[in-house]
């Protein structure tokens, strides 16, 4: 059954806040609906600031859209209390000296979203833009070995007062990843909760100084750790990145919906096809679709959103990751060329966007539980 965001404002209707008198739509005690699939995110403010009132609520939104829209939601819901009523304002938290967040996603794995990440990153470097990356791919983190960093430990550092964690730099970017303080021979066995606190303990903890760029590597589909992040800072924009086959394709049109939910509403600066041919270097004229063509470009097209380049499918690109030694730091090179262009037209875009729409706030909903990190 497909349902909408009036359909649940409909069945909260019915729901009236311990001592209001008015329901939670009456009210205005709603302030935020997020919908994914089956799943639903509910945030409200009541002025009773009880335990006993917020778990009632609680329970009475999940009854009421259980038996008013469908049995098989997924119903996750926030109550918070505002005991003087006064109108709601959400945080907009800012991390210190940064100009622009860039998330850099995919709608699947094993499409390159990291390698055209740590590229960026370098071809941002050689522009003179002073940049960052956080890779926030929690359970497979890989930055920190694209950057040839792989047994570096960030340092502490005191910062007004404060200890902070300082970024591992390489090629002259910033670089905090989950890499840095996980045994690279065991897996991260977490819940939603402990990864985001990791997150924003690299995001808020880190003196990363200033920085033009913050590109953000999340990991793929659409899950805990994309809705933590836009949570958690306000993402100037999101970057794309696919193959061209229709199953990829299929999915990248995933992530580009969730940035465009409304709740979300991060601008979408455009998508990028990597492995788009195949060039034999003994046939250097020749260009083999291996995956299929133009899958990416129809698909901008297709979403009006910008097609920011394309990269082929080579080796060479594969061996400068696995040796730690991005393929855009080679000068005057095919490779550094396609890079170059990628990052010039996300520039482009980013210059209209920030030119066109107002700063993007967090999105204010909690929807992660478990433990915490130790």
């Amino acid at each position: 059954m497909a349902f909408k965001k009036q359909d649940i404002l409909k069945a909260l209707e019915t729901i009236t806040a311990p001592g209001e008198g008015k329901s939670l739509v009456e009210s205005e005690a709603v302030k935020n609906i997020v919908i994914f699939d089956k799943e639903v995110i509910v945030e409200v403010t009541i002025a009773n600031p009880t335990l006993q009132a917020k778990k009632k609520v609680e329970v009475e939104i999940m009854k009421a859209i259980h038996e008013n829209v469908d049995q098989k939601i997924d119903v996750k819901v926030n109550v918070t209390s505002n005991t003087k009523n006064e109108e709601y304002k959400p945080e907009k938290p800012k991390v210190p000296g940064i100009k622009n967040i860039i998330a850099i996603a995919s709608g699947k794995g094993g499409v390159g979203k990291s390698t055209i990440t740590s590229n960026m990153a370098i071809s941002l470097q050689k522009m003179g833009f002073s940049v960052g990356i956080l890779d926030a791919d929690v359970y497979g983190p890989s930055t920190h070995l694209m950057f040839d960093v792989a047994n570096a430990k960030p340092l502490s550092v005191e910062i007004d007062g404060r200890s902070k964690m300082k970024p591992i730099e390489s090629y002259g970017v910033k670089i905090l990843s989950l890499g840095f303080f996980t045994d690279a021979n065991q897996a991260v066995i977490w819940r939603g909760a402990m990864a985001s606190k990791a997150l924003n303990q690299m995001i808020f903890d880190a003196h990363w100084g200033e920085l033009d760029f913050l590109l953000i590597d999340l990991p793929p589909g659409t899950g805990d750790i994309h809705l933590s992040i836009v949570q958690s800072v306000p993402v100037t924009g999101a970057v794309i990145v696919s193959t061209p086959q229709n199953i990829a394709l299929a999915d990248a049109k995933k992530g580009v919906a969730m940035f465009q939910t409304e709740n979300i509403n991060v601008p979408v600066l455009g998508i990028v096809e990597n492995m788009s041919y195949f060039t034999p270097a003994e046939l250097p004229e020749n260009k083999y679709y291996i995956f299929g063509k133009d899958g990416a470009k129809n698909l901008a097209e297709d979403i009006e959103t910008a097609f920011l380049g394309e990269v082929p499918l080579v080796q060479s690109i594969r061996e400068a990751g696995d040796v730690g030694h991005p393929v855009a730091l080679q000068d005057n090179t095919p490779l550094e060329n396609a890079f170059t262009e990628i990052t010039k037209n996300t520039l482009t875009q980013l210059v209209k966007r920030n030119k066109d729409l107002p700063p993007t706030d967090v999105v204010r909903i909690t929807t992660m539980s478990g433990c915490s990190p130790k």
